[in-house]
């Protein structure tokens, strides 16, 4: 590194303590809350509401098994890169930026894709959509995290727990409506069953569709160099965010499909709205509609705050351009809020958001079987490494979720092939970068000569 070690760090501190175990449960569950209003029933019209259920057990075990796996690593190593960080140190640079860039491009296709379902749940309120909404949305969330870390997770709070009101209102209603039969009201194919009415495969394609009722819980590592103790409040939180997640995805699925019906819940943009309105609460419905946005906003806020820190720490380390990584007074990446920001609104403009999304899964189902096997590298590799918390089954636990998670990235294959193609087409453009240019300019040789820089700098700091 051509400038001083002090100097370079001083410029790039995230604000420490900000956060304890409640709030990053609370940045969990804001991450994923969005994917319980609407996505997930899609899969239920690939395969059947049994089919999806096999679908959701099979992706609610990979990310138990996953979150278990990120609980201990970022525990030992408590650094703003999440899963690049666990990776690097287990695989070294190649391997922590591809884990890195996996992670990327999920952060930055999601919240595009959002913004656009944002837009249409606005059209219905206000009769308002396109660009203008987009624009407006980024700028006030990207906005509200330029004051800082505290004051946006705060916010991100509330506007979850609004969400979360909404889904346990829609299962305490819906429950007086459930009958087991509206589970089955698809009518099988040739070779299906009244339990998988389109057979086997059609759980594979829904694999997509059950992640979105926990996909991006894993950016809760990405706090780390915020939480108040780290070793105890980032492994507490992700665990707790997971467990409350585990519980809404059981509501709606069974309840939602089990009063409407799985062949009308499969078809529908607002499958907890429209439940509702089909069981004699229109003003329940009403309220569902609105709080709903709110579970939008609440993933779309949450994950342009995990995006800037995977920017920050990426840049930091010289694999992006290290201004990236300069913060402000408030201890605030403000480009690597803005540039992503950008990038992100000018995707919406496609208006594609299926296919982002899509795409944004193939990214996160990489990312989730390099970060699964820097588990099990780092317990081979380093048996010795301080653990704070130790996954329970150690690396029978992060194979499950290794192999689980390449099931999953098939998936994606068996659902839309141009998202699959599209974002290898990404990931080669990625390599390219580093292999050219982000090589050469890291600021260190290897993970462990990073942080320890970084604690260094810290120590110095304090000091002075």
């Amino acid at each position: 590194m051509t400038t001083n070690n002090e100097e370079y760090l001083a410029q790039r501190q995230l604000k420490k303590g900000a956060a304890g175990w409640i709030l990053l449960a609370g940045l969990g569950v804001s991450y994923v809350i969005s994917g319980d209003f609407a996505g997930w029933n899609f899969g239920i019209a690939q395969a059947g509401w049994g089919g999806f259920v096999i679908a959701a057990v099979l992706m609610g075990i990979m990310y138990l098994t996953l979150v278990l796996s990120l609980a201990e690593m970022s525990a030992a190593i408590p650094a703003a890169g999440g899963g690049y960080s666990f990776a690097r140190q287990a695989m070294g640079p190649a391997g922590g930026y591809l884990t890195g860039l996996a992670v990327l491009i999920e952060y930055t296709l999601a919240p595009a894709a959002i913004v656009i379902f944002i837009g249409s749940a606005v059209n219905e309120l206000l009769g308002i959509d396109g660009p203008m909404v987009y624009a407006a949305f980024y700028i006030i969330f990207v906005g509200i995290h330029v004051l800082g870390v505290g004051e946006a997770l705060k916010v991100m709070m509330v506007i979850s727990a609004l969400a979360v009101l909404a889904i346990i209102t829609t299962g305490v209603v819906l429950l007086q409506d459930f009958n087991v039969d509206n589970l089955f009201d698809i009518a099988p194919l040739a070779n299906g069953t009244e339990f998988l009415p389109m057979g086997y495969y059609g759980v594979w394609a829904a694999l997509p569709f059950a992640m979105w009722l926990f996909l991006a819980v894993e950016g809760v590592p990405l706090a780390a160099e915020e939480a108040k103790d780290p070793a105890k409040d980032v492994p507490k939180g992700i665990i707790a965010a997971m467990i409350f997640l585990l519980f809404t995805a059981v509501l709606v699925v069974v309840l939602v499909a089990g009063a409407a019906g799985a062949q009308a819940t499969g078809a529908s943009a607002v499958p907890l709205v429209d439940a509702l309105n089909m069981t004699g609460n229109p003003k329940i419905a009403t309220m569902v509609n609105v709080l709903g946005l709110a579970g939008l906003v609440a993933s779309f806020f949450s994950i342009i705050y995990g995006y800037s820190r995977l920017v920050f720490a990426l840049s930091r380390a010289g694999y992006l351009p290290q201004k990236l990584s300069l913060t402000s007074q408030r201890k605030v990446p403000v480009r690597a809020l803005i540039v992503p920001g950008v990038l992100g609104f000018l995707l919406s403009l496609t208006g594609e958001s299926d296919l982002m999304l899509s795409m944004a899964v193939v990214g996160a189902t990489v990312s989730y079987a390099m970060m699964s096997g820097s588990h099990i590298l780092l317990r081979i590799k380093q048996p010795e490494m301080n653990r704070p918390y130790k996954t329970p089954g150690g690396i029978f636990t992060s194979g499950i979720s290794f192999v689980l998670s390449l099931i999953a990235l098939t998936g994606v294959y068996a659902y839309d092939v141009r998202a699959f193609y599209f974002t290898l087409i990404l990931f080669v453009i990625g390599m390219a970068y580093y292999v050219f240019i982000g090589r050469k300019n890291l600021v260190a040789s290897t993970a462990e000569e990073e942080f320890a820089l970084l604690s260094q700098a810290e120590d110095e700091l304090t000091t002075d």
